[in-house]
């Protein structure tokens, strides 16, 4: 079972996806070797029409270095890697080698791998230890929940201008709505959106794919 928009009805989902470019043979066998495998993770795994969404605003951005904080395995690097530009290169942060050799499976399949870097230690870590100047054109967060704010101040300073940082699980399944939910996670995502919407570094938009996605333009 691959993952859909869940704040519209199964209806809307199925007409919104009918009108979309749909992902291709590499990407439904991954969706569906994922499943097979991971069968309790399958909601790690983006929407097939977020995934169609990250190659356009990509290819859009006319993008050439991208980060993605969340890799699991493989489905949305594709997507993004797919959309950079000739000579692109997209670092990918992960923490599971086990779900990335899936990923590392599907980027030779799709011909990526001269593209994507993986560096397997927490994201944080990760980029904490980057240098600290505008390189990144394109940026996606889909890690730990926990640490979506401190991805959110690390990643900023670090996108060029006109670079496009995309954030999955705004929505929190609904749950950021709920005042009174005490949950780390949503905490952390509510604290990051509102974090984020404050930022004059960029202008942005919640869209409801998936599970909510924020789109934001660095300034």
């Amino acid at each position: 079972m691959t993952r859909r928009s869940e704040q519209i009805s199964l209806h809307l989902n199925a007409y919104l996806t009918a009108h979309s470019s749909p992902p291709d043979a590499i990407l439904r066998e991954l969706a569906t070797e994922t499943a097979e495998r991971y069968p309790n993770e399958t909601n790690l795994q983006v929407a097939p029409e977020l995934g169609t969404l990250l190659t356009l605003l990509t290819r859009i951005s006319r993008a050439r270095s991208g980060i993605e904080l969340g890799t699991f395995t493989g489905y949305s690097s594709i997507c993004i890697a797919r959309g950079l530009g000739d000579g692109g290169r997209l670092l990918c942060c992960d923490v599971s080698d086990e779900w990335t050799s899936v990923a590392r499976k599907y980027w030779e399949k799709a011909g990526l791998t001269d593209r994507i870097e993986l560096r397997l230690r927490p994201a944080l870590e990760t980029l904490r230890a980057l240098p600290g100047e505008e390189a990144y054109d394109v940026a996606f967060i889909d890690a730990d929940k926990i640490n979506y704010p401190d991805y959110w101040m690390e990643l900023v300073p670090r996108m060029r201008g006109g670079g496009v940082i995309m954030v999955d699980n705004t929505f929190s399944h609904g749950r950021v709505l709920d005042a009174g939910n005490d949950n780390p996670s949503v905490i952390a995502v509510r604290r990051m959106n509102d974090l984020a919407a404050a930022d004059d570094r960029v202008e942005l938009i919640m869209i409801p794919i998936g599970d909510g996605v924020t789109v934001a333009l660095k300034r």
